[in-house]
């Protein structure tokens, strides 16, 4: 088993619980020591960017805000599919720190050498 960990979330503000719990589990791995990427793509880019989360709750109660919180405090690698990203008009400027952008090509290699999960 890796101890790459890939978490794929596709959605955001239409989906709060998938959102949540995609950020919830790459805290969770990265707190059990897992080298940790969150790829966003399609309606997940949005989570990229700065304050968004801080209105994303779900169902069980739990805030993404919380779980984005750590994620960027740990300097946990977030990637933003840039077509996506270009199509939903999210820019560098305006996403949480640790946030890049990154092509698909860059998603296969990394799904290739981790165990991933998609949201």
């Amino acid at each position: 088993m890796s101890d790459k960990f890939l978490v794929i979330l596709s959605h955001g503000m239409d989906n709060p619980n998938k959102s949540s719990r995609a950020l919830q589990l790459a805290k969770v791995a990265h707190e059990k020591g897992k080298d940790v990427t969150l790829f966003l793509m399609d309606d997940g880019v949005n989570i990229a960017r700065e304050g968004i989360v801080n209105t994303i709750k779900s169902a069980a109660g739990d805030e993404a805000k919380d779980h984005m919180a750590y994620l960027v405090t740990n300097k946990v690698p977030i990637l933003v599919c840039k077509p996506c990203a270009a199509s939903r008009q999210v820019g560098p400027d305006e996403m949480v720190p640790n946030a890049t952008l990154a092509t698909g090509s860059e998603l296969v290699d990394i799904a290739c050498a981790s165990t991933t999960v998609s949201f």
